[in-house]
Parts: structure tokens; sequence; C-alpha cells
């Protein structure tokens, strides 16, 4: 304990683990907003986790929970009717995927959501686009994602079955998988043009 001048006593052992608690909660904090946040901080934090792999971008572990190569989870997801779509049948075209997981809550995915749908409009005869919104898709999503120029289809994760099995800890969240099912690469950051096209390269290659 510890009197100051005018008789105000101060437990410096409360005062020392406030301050410690403060720090923790800063850290976090900048964490967070590094996830989420499209400009030049988490842009910053965003190139300082990338890591380059023997097949391409990769997420380091420790982040997200680590899916490349396992297989695409059997879970549902609802089209804007509610209808339930297993994510099996997304591999029914036969085709290589995308699939962003995104929502309007997303800061980072309004920088994205431009760059997946311009790749999009040049790989979309071999190369399958879905986009997951983590909420419902409403009519105030829906109009989110036209006005970023998304074309490709949308369905949604509503009841949480696909990021809670996939261990998702922030959007945007970008899984590229194999026709076959298996998930070639994973990223947990925002995208831009030239890295969501090189990626698709390697997916391509890998699913040949």
């Amino acid at each position: 304990m510890h009197r100051y001048p005018g008789g105000v006593a101060v437990n410096t052992r409360i005062l020392g683990a406030s301050l410690a608690a403060a720090v923790v909660i800063s850290i976090a904090g900048g964490y967070a907003l590094s996830r989420s946040d499209g400009g030049s901080a988490s842009t910053s934090s965003a190139d300082d986790n990338i890591t380059l792999t023997s097949n391409g971008l990769s997420e380091p572990i420790g982040v997200d929970k680590l899916v490349e190569g396992t297989k695409l989870p059997s879970v549902t997801l609802r089209t804007t009717d509610g209808s339930k779509v297993p994510t099996d049948s997304l591999l029914l075209a036969g085709k290589p995927t995308v699939i962003n997981v995104w929502a309007t809550t997303c800061e980072a995915c309004k920088t994205e959501m431009p760059a997946l749908a311009a790749v999009h409009a040049e790989f979309g005869d071999t190369v399958q686009f879905v986009g997951v919104n983590q909420f419902i898709n409403n009519d105030i999503a829906l109009a989110f994602a036209k006005a970023h120029g998304v074309t490709y289809d949308l369905l949604d994760d509503r009841d949480g079955d696909f990021v809670s099995t996939l261990g998702v800890t922030g959007l945007p969240y970008t899984l590229f998988v194999a026709p076959n099912g298996t998930i070639v690469l994973q990223k947990g950051i925002a995208l831009d043009q030239a890295t969501i096209r090189a990626a698709v390269k390697t997916l391509l290659a890998a699913s040949k």
C-alpha cells in the first residue's frame, strides 16, 4: 500500500495487475482489428502472416484450424429461400471450387469481393465460385454482394455449421477445393486479384 500526498491510498499490487490487464486487452484488440480491417494496418499484418509452401500460399498453423489436405466437411448450407444445401453437392459440378466466407459487417470483404468477382469473370467457365454469407442472405446482404460485383452463387451459413466445423476465427476466409473435395489451399485474410489468380492456378494444377 502506498499513500500519495493528500491522503489517497493506493494498493500497488492492484494497480500493477490493472495495468497488465490493460496491456493484454490492447494487444487482443489490435489483433482483432488487423484481422477484419481492410486498411493499411491490416495489410502489413496480413503480409506477415503469409508463408510460401510447395503448393502455394498457406496460412501458418495457429490462426485458423489447419484444413489444407483434408476433405471439405460435409455440412449443410442454405439458399436464399432457406432450402438446405449439403456441401457435398458443391462437388457435383466436377470443377475446382473457390468458397469464400463473408459478411456485411466484414470491412476487409468490401475490398476482397470485387477482386473475387474479377477473377471469377476470368475463370468462371472452369472454376466454380461460391460465396457463403456467415449470416442470412437477406435483401441487405444480397444488395451488398451485388454492389461489390458478385455474380457467382451465394449460400449462407446461418446455422453456423460450416464455420464451426472448419474452425474459422475471422473473416474473410477462403478455401480452394479440388473436384474430389480435397482442400488445396486455405486463406484467412483478405486477398487481392493477383493472389486469388495465383491460388486458382495452383488449384487448377492440383486438380489435373
